[in-house]
C-alpha cells in the first residue's frame, strides 16, 4: 500500500504539468493572445501610446518571448524545486534546489496570485464541505430505504423524482431559485441573492442573539446566504448516489453471507446495516473520487449565478479577463484537489474492504 501512494504521488507531477500546459497554450494561442486582453480596457489611447502600452506589459510580463520559454518561466515559479535568484537567499546568481513556490501576479488586478486565491479557496472548501455530508447523508438514506421497499410504491416514487432531480441543470434551478425565492416584488423573499454576507455584517455579532429583538449575527447570516448554493450544488449529487446505493444494497442483499445472516436468525437490521451495508459502499466510494471534481466544476457555475466569492467565480473572472497567471494558478490548484481526491478515493477503497490489496 505504501509503494502504491508512493508510485500515485509521483505520478502526479506529469498530470500537473500535462494539465498547466493545455490550459496554458490554449490561452496563448488563442485569438488575440494575452497583450490583446491586456489592453482591451484602453481602447481610447492613441496608436502610439497603445504600442507602448503593448511594449510596457510584453517587457513585464515576457510575452515576447517564445511560448515553450514562457511556460517553462511560469513552471519554474510555480515549483518547489528549481532554478533560485540570488535574491532567494543564495551567493550566486542562479541555483538549482528548493525554493518558495510563486503563482505570479495577476494581470488585471495587480494583486499576488496566492493572495487571490488564498481568499477564494476557504470559500469554496466550505461549499463542498457542507454539500458532501449533505450529498451522502441523503443519498445513503434514501437508498436504503428505496432497497428495503423494492418495488412498492415508495420505491417506485422516490426513483421517479431522483431522476426528475438528476435531469434538471444546476444552472436552470439555480435562476429559478433567484427568480421565484429571492424576489421581492413578485414572489416571495426568502433568501438574499447574491454575495456570502449581507453589507451590514461587519456590525454584526458572531452568534444570534436577542437582544433588542431577534439579530441573526454573522454566522447565521453566512448560513442564510449559502443555503441555495449548497442546494443547487448537492441535489444532482444525491440523487445518483441515491440510485446508486439503492442497487449496490440490492445486490449485497442477494449474496450468500446475508442468507446465511438471515439463516442465523438475524434481524433484517442487524442483516441490513451490519452485513450487507458495509459491502454496498464500494461503489460509493467509486464514485467518491469523482465527487470533488465534480463539486469544483459545479461550484464555477453556482458561485457565478449567486455571486460567491470562490474559486468558480474567480475562475469565470480570469477567463473572461484573459488573466493568464490568474487561471494557471487556479488550473494548478483545482487540478491537486482532484488528483488528492482519487487518491483518497483508493485509500478509502482499501479502508472498507480488506481485501483490496495494491500490492504489485
Amino acid at each position: 500500500m505504501f509503494n502504491y501512494l508512493i508510485r500515485r504521488l509521483l505520478l502526479m507531477l506529469p498530470t500537473l504539468i500535462g494539465v498547466t500546459a493545455v490550459v496554458f497554450f490554449v490561452m496563448a494561442l488563442s485569438p488575440g493572445g494575452i497583450g490583446a486582453s491586456l489592453l482591451s480596457t484602453e481602447g481610447a489611447l492613441r496608436p502610439e501610446e497603445r504600442k507602448a502600452m503593448e511594449a510596457y506589459y510584453k517587457a513585464r510580463y515576457g510575452l515576447d518571448r517564445p511560448l515553450p520559454v514562457q511556460y517553462a518561466h511560469w513552471l519554474n515559479h510555480v515549483s518547489p524545486i528549481g532554478l533560485k535568484t540570488a535574491g532567494e537567499g543564495f551567493p550566486s546568481s542562479w541555483k538549482v534546489g528548493f525554493k518558495y513556490p510563486d503563482l505570479g501576479e495577476s494581470y488585471s488586478s495587480h494583486r499576488p496570485v496566492s493572495q487571490m486565491i488564498g481568499e477564494a479557496v476557504p470559500i469554496t472548501i466550505l461549499l463542498e464541505l457542507l454539500s458532501l455530508p449533505l450529498i451522502y447523508i441523503i443519498a445513503i438514506w434514501t437508498g436504503i430505504r428505496s432497497a428495503r421497499s423494492r418495488g412498492k410504491v415508495l420505491d417506485v416514487g422516490m426513483g421517479f423524482v431522483l431522476l426528475a432531480m438528476f435531469s434538471m441543470p444546476e444552472i436552470w434551478i439555480g435562476m429559478l431559485f433567484i427568480g421565484f425565492l429571492t424576489n421581492h416584488m413578485s414572489y416571495v423573499h426568502w433568501f438574499p441573492s447574491n454575495g456570502l454576507h449581507d453589507v451590514q455584517s461587519d456590525s454584526m455579532l458572531f452568534l444570534p442573539s436577542w437582544s433588542g429583538g431577534f439579530q441573526r449575527g454573522w454566522l447565521l447570516d453566512m448560513a442564510w446566504h449559502l443555503c441555495l448554493p449548497v442546494i443547487c450544488l448537492s441535489y444532482g449529487s444525491f440523487a445518483f448516489l441515491s440510485r446508486l446505493q439503492r442497487g449496490a444494497l440490492l445486490e449485497a442483499l442477494n449474496q450468500d453471507f446475508v442468507r446465511t445472516a438471515r439463516a442465523k436468525g438475524l434481524s433484517e437490521r442487524v442483516v441490513i446495516y451490519r452485513h450487507a451495508f458495509r459491502n454496498s459502499l464500494m461503489p460509493l466510494i467509486t464514485v467518491a473520487a469523482r465527487i470533488l471534481p465534480a463539486l469544483i466544476s459545479g461550484a464555477i457555475v453556482i458561485e457565478t449565478i449567486f455571486g460567491v466569492p470562490g474559486m468558480g467565480k474567480l475562475a469565470i473572472d480570469s477567463v473572461f479577463s484573459r488573466d493568464r497567471e490568474l487561471l494557471m494558478g487556479i488550473t494548478l490548484i483545482a487540478s491537486l484537489l482532484q488528483l488528492i481526491g482519487y487518491l483518497i478515493g483508493d485509500v478509502a477503497y482499501a479502508v472498507a474492504d480488506p481485501r483490496v490489496s495494491y500490492v504489485d
